[in-house]
Formats: structure tokens, C-alpha cells, sequence
């Protein structure tokens, strides 16, 4: 899935922009044939602290509206559902999104895990060692 709006930002930058209140959802919508309906997801948006998400949803909104009603019995179920959270704000998937992207950070410290208040120290390259707990 893809990432719109975060061009030009470092991890770091996100971090700082998730913690002035930024989030990343994407938002959900149905399209329906006489015979089939299928629900879809949108890319991922990054809503900055002071943007709406209406400008990122209104299109998605539009082709549910138009094209989710039509297929019996659940193009009018999944349709509804899908306006719910597409006028809700989205889903959000911040959490997941952003420790992917901590995960995957190459300017990150990855030399020091605190996994559930445990520490693990791997200073060498040879057989790195993970205190987790079981």
C-alpha cells in the first residue's frame, strides 16, 4: 500500500509530526456489480496536525456512493459500512505505520532493544542476542 504525503520527510520529522497530533489512515470504500461486490482500501494518507481529512476522502466517498449500492445483498451492508468510516475520518493505522517505518529507518539506533522494560546490548556484529522474554 502506498504512502501519500509524507515526500521529502524523515522518520524523525514524522515522529515529531505524530506527536503534534498527524496521523496516517487510509480510508475504506465498496464497488459493487449486479452480482459481486468488492471493498477496497485506499492508499495511506499522512493527515498532518492541521490539515481535514475531507480533501483525502471526498473521492472515495463519491465512488461509494455512486458505484457501492449495487450488488445484492452486500453492496448496501458494505457500503454503509464504508461511509461510516470514510465520514468518521478514515481508519486510522498510525501505530502500525510508524513503527514499520522506526523499524526500517537507517538512521535509527538499533544498537540498544527495550523490549517489554528488558535491555539488550549488541555492541558486536558477530551473533547479535535479543533479551526477550517468553
Amino acid at each position: 500500500m502506498q504512502i501519500k504525503n509524507i515526500e521529502g520527510l524523515s522518520v524523525a520529522q514524522i515522529k515529531e509530526l505524530v506527536n503534534q497530533g498527524a496521523e496516517f489512515v487510509y480510508f475504506p470504500y465498496t464497488v459493487s456489480f449486479v452480482l459481486g461486490t468488492v471493498r477496497r482500501a485506499s492508499s495511506i494518507y499522512f493527515i498532518r496536525p492541521y490539515e481535514g481529512k475531507f480533501k483525502y476522502s471526498y473521492k472515495h466517498v463519491g465512488v461509494n456512493a455512486l458505484l457501492g449500492w449495487w450488488g445484492i445483498p452486500w453492496g448496501p451492508i458494505y457500503t454503509i459500512g464504508s461511509m461510516y468510516h470514510q465520514l468518521s475520518g478514515g481508519k486510522d493505522v498510525t501505530h502500525e505505520v510508524l513503527s514499520d517505518l522506526i523499524q526500517n529507518d537507517p538512521d535509527a539506533d538499533t544498537s540498544t532493544y527495550n523490549i517489554n522494560g528488558l535491555y539488550s546490548a549488541n555492541q558486536s556484529d558477530e551473533n547479535p542476542t535479543y533479551n526477550i522474554p517468553r
